[in-house]
Order: C-alpha cells, then sequence, then structure tokens
C-alpha cells in the first residue's frame, strides 16, 4: 500500500495518506479544509548515506554459537 504526499491547492496544507487501493485516490481530502483540490507531491524518505551499519554496533549473542550475529533467537 502506498503513502502519497498531498499538497492542498486551497490552504497550502502538506499532508500524506495511505492508500489501499488506487480507485480510493479521487476520494482524498485535505485534513484541514476538506478540500478536494490536491497536487500529489514526490515522496521522499530518509536514507543513511554511509551504506549500513557496522559491525560494532551489531548485537553479540549471549551464547557465542553464531555465524550471523543479530540473527538468533538469542538476542
Amino acid at each position: 500500500m502506498p503513502i502519497f504526499e498531498y499538497l492542498c491547492e486551497d490552504c497550502g496544507t502538506k499532508f500524506e495518506k495511505l492508500v489501499r487501493r488506487t480507485a480510493d485516490v479521487p476520494g482524498v481530502e485535505c485534513p484541514s479544509c476538506g478540500q478536494k483540490h490536491l497536487k500529489q507531491e514526490l515522496s521522499t524518505f530518509a536514507a543513511h548515506a554511509n551504506g549500513g551499519t557496522k559491525s560494532a554496533e551489531m548485537p553479540v549473542c549471549p551464547s557465542g554459537r553464531c555465524s550471523n550475529p543479530g540473527m538468533c533467537g538469542f538476542n
């Protein structure tokens, strides 16, 4: 289910809306003023530029039996 970002052209409110079906898109209203004069905005998301988690930040398995830290049921 995509999350769409909208800008209300009447009052300027920016908001996000979880849309379950594409048929629901025309029924989206501004939560502030209730109008349907909306402009769909480009969605942005947070990304980490460093590329991943450092191994020093990974949890250590207390049993010492895991070959893949952080991926066992003992953590």
